[in-house]
């Protein structure tokens, strides 16, 4: 009990030095002569932060009504029964359109770069790089149309896999559900990938780890282990394509947790207790531009690489050999890198440093 005490000390000193030597008078917001569109960006933007919690306060006071009690015990029940998460989600175009991700999108403001086009008769594994604090960017072009991925990849149905805990999660299950997000487990993955042509999976490969990297100018990836996404790409014959967003580490400050350090050792801990991790973050208010967990405004662009082509299995082979998967991922770490060197002095132009592969 001592142990914990002292730890849980020396993480709010860790804190408390950091944000006293980057303490600064805080900038408010003006209440008159914001234009109508920047407070809906706004406010779409608080909607998608908030909405678990929404989702949950509206759940927990449906109990609140007696006369809801028989359909609340046929949804928890159906929420335990439910095989959609694994099976490929439970996708419909329309809520993908709501006009609030538009909203969304120009807040930052997103965009969709195509490098190359992608055959509809095959299906893919694209590879979402950074994964930032919140991976903004990837909901933004990959959940919902806002950024047109249907009209510049037309036959291609992507589904953003997600941590098989979100769909235990009343209502808010429901909606990710509808925009095509699913669970990043095998048995989904696997479904996806065998649901016919077109279909295809994005991972954001870094998780949780690599979130701990994530500070404005950076670009610290998480990749050299990760050969899972690969062999599951092999073992199918999707194409890999690398997927890089620029911005999506600038969006949101992070408290000092270097490699070492009490605060470091903490989130480690807590990912390998539950599998994910609270990184320290904060940004901008609602009515300020310096305190708070709204996300800056800051352009995000996402660049969707040429797809790379994996070796087929012999007719006896059930798993790829390591050589192969080395392979692979020495061109798929190429071709992320030749769009980040492509696009970097366009999009990355107040980087700190150049982009690392560093686990």
């Amino acid at each position: 009990m001592k142990e914990t005490i002292t730890t849980t000390t020396e993480v709010v000193e860790d804190i408390s030095k950091t944000t006293t030597a980057t303490r600064q008078p805080v900038r408010w917001a003006p209440l008159h002569g914001i234009p109508f569109e920047r407070r809906m960006q706004m406010f779409a933007v608080c909607c998608w932060i908030f909405m678990l919690f929404i989702c949950l306060v509206i759940f927990a006071g449906c109990f609140t009504h007696p006369i809801l009690w028989p359909l609340l015990i046929a949804y928890i029940t159906f929420l335990f029964t439910d095989k959609a998460p694994e099976n490929g989600g439970r996708r419909y175009d329309w809520p993908r359109r709501w006009r609030i991700w538009e909203y969304f999108v120009d807040y930052f403001p997103v965009k969709l770069v195509k490098e190359h086009d992608l055959e509809p008769t095959g299906n893919y594994v694209f590879g979402y790089h950074p994964h930032g604090i919140i991976s903004m960017g990837a909901f933004a072009n990959f959940a919902t149309e806002a950024t047109g991925f249907s009209e510049q990849f037309p036959g291609i149905v992507p589904n953003l896999l997600t941590l098989a805990s979100n769909f235990r999660l009343p209502l808010y299950r429901d909606l990710i559900l509808s925009l095509g997000i699913a669970s990043v487990s095998r048995h989904s993955c696997e479904s996806i990938l065998s649901s016919g042509p077109g279909r295809s999976i994005v991972i954001v490969i870094g998780g949780a780890a690599e979130s701990l990297s994530a500070r404005p100018g950076i670009a610290d990836l998480t990749l050299k282990r990760r050969l899972g996404f690969i062999r599951l790409a092999i073992k199918h014959n999707a194409s890999l394509v690398p997927v890089f967003s620029f911005g999506e580490n600038d969006i949101y400050e992070q408290v000092d947790n270097d490699q070492g350090s009490t605060l470091w050792k903490v989130q480690k801990k807590m990912q390998s207790l539950l599998g994910f991790t609270m990184p320290l973050f904060h940004a901008r208010g609602i009515f300020n531009y310096d305190v708070g967990i709204i996300p800056f405004r800051h352009p995000i662009v996402t660049v969707v690489g040429k797809p790379i082509p994996v070796p087929k299995l012999e007719k006896d082979q059930k798993e790829p050999t390591q050589e192969q998967l080395l392979e692979v991922q020495k061109q798929y770490i190429a071709g992320l890198e030749d769009i980040y060197n492509k696009y970097k002095d366009v999009y990355a132009k107040d980087r700190k440093q150049e982009l690392r592969i560093i686990d």
